[in-house]
């Protein structure tokens, strides 16, 4: 098959990103061409046609149609549906908040794809798609880039963060706080501090405790490291095999994280630590969750989509014409509308901002003087009295 990948950007390391990026990787080692769309490349979309998948900023450079369409962010999604007439396509949500991944109604969408059944409740009970239409395939691991560790010791002796939002104005000093009173030395990982690593496997490895959330969290499972969920949005719980079923329905996200960012209530879950049971978790998501399974059931859908297609009667011009104009109308046409995709912009250039000021940043904390700083300040004393003469 044919497969036409959208995604809004590929210049980053967001959830999205790198799934296109295995999802692509994968189906092409199967056999099957895809392809990956995106108004924005960047170092993700290189590393993506490095590996021979042909990527494009530019759908008049494809010159042949695609056999379907997998649609992520309705704008991008949208643009291929129109440029490729009689193509069938999918549309997946991810996030519940973001205002790109809302549904958009057309015609040739044959199934809606929820990554977890948050998001299913989105795409069902606020944009009124049929349920028989939708489809929840979870996220997965990349087994192959998250290779398992070898046992955990009795008791945690490095934590790590591990999360694009991780900064001192949201759950990270939360973290640290805990960390300090559980005696754990705490390293993070993420574009908020100016550390967006391409293979984190490497660094989980190295870790016991891993806070992250979604598919971070998962990643972090299928190495071995026993895992709190914890992100900006909030605290969770330490992921049990008593638990795992229910937390990937949730996608180990959102609805999960219902706690407030407490320290005395993150030092409760740290306590919660159980190495037998973290290898049992491990063991389950590598079984369960891994990439290849995941493929399957992607290709599966595809394969029902394009037969459905084929059956249906041919598409009616005027009902796809009309559907794009009552789309334009959603997302254009209304000022409130308008206004969420100039927020939207807007905070695209202020990640991109605070990515430039987090690399900045990083290359300060990395230095030898930054670092004998933050090693007197944990003396005994000395951080009351820095403070005293700094004030």
């Amino acid at each position: 098959m044919r497969i036409l990948l959208t995604n809004v950007t590929l210049a980053s390391r967001t959830g999205t990103e790198v799934y296109i990026k295995e999802a692509a990787l994968g189906l092409l080692r199967r056999g099957h061409t895809p392809v990956v769309y995106s108004p924005e490349l960047g170092e993700i979309a290189e590393e993506i046609r490095a590996a021979t998948v042909p990527v494009v900023d530019d759908l008049s450079r494809l010159g042949a149609p695609p056999d379907v369409i997998h649609g992520h962010h309705h704008q991008q999604a949208m643009a291929a549906l129109l440029y490729f007439p009689g193509v069938p396509g999918i549309f997946a949500t991810h996030d519940w908040t973001a205002w790109r991944d809302a549904p958009p109604l057309f015609p040739r969408i044959r199934r809606y794809v929820a990554v977890d059944w948050t998001n299913r409740d989105r795409v069902v009970f606020e944009h009124g798609i049929p349920e028989e239409r939708v489809r929840v395939l979870l996220n997965w691991a990349d087994l192959d880039r998250f290779p398992p560790r070898g046992p955990l010791p009795a008791r945690p002796r490095r934590a790590l963060v591990l999360s694009n939002y991780a900064r001192q104005d949201t759950h990270l000093p939360a973290v640290q706080e805990a960390c300090r009173r559980a005696g754990l030395p705490l390293e993070v990982v993420g574009s908020g501090v100016g550390r967006s690593l391409v293979n984190p496997g490497e660094v989980i490895a190295e870790h016991d405790l891993v806070f992250a959330k979604a598919k971070s969290a998962l990643e972090a499972l299928a190495v071995g490291a026993a895992v709190v969920l914890c992100d900006h949005r909030g605290l969770g719980q330490m992921v049990t095999s008593a638990d795992l079923d229910a937390l990937r329905r949730l996608n180990l996200g959102y609805r999960s994280l219902h706690r407030p960012l407490d320290p005395d209530l993150i030092v409760r879950e740290i306590g919660r630590y159980d190495a037998r049971d973290a290898a049992e978790v491990s063991r389950r998501v590598r079984e369960e969750a891994g990439l290849e399974t995941a493929l399957d059931r992607l290709v599966a859908l595809y394969e029902e989509v394009i037969a459905e297609h084929a059956r249906a009667e041919p598409a009616d011009p005027a009902e796809e014409s009309r559907a794009a104009s009552v789309y334009l109308s959603d997302w254009v046409g209304r000022p409130p509308r308008r206004e969420s995709v100039a927020a939207g912009e807007e905070l695209l250039s202020i990640r991109s901002e605070r990515d430039r000021l987090a690399e900045t940043l990083h290359a300060v904390t990395g230095t030898a003087t930054w670092r004998l700083r933050e090693r007197l300040m944990r003396l005994p004393g000395f951080q009351a009295a820095y403070r005293k003469m700094r004030g």
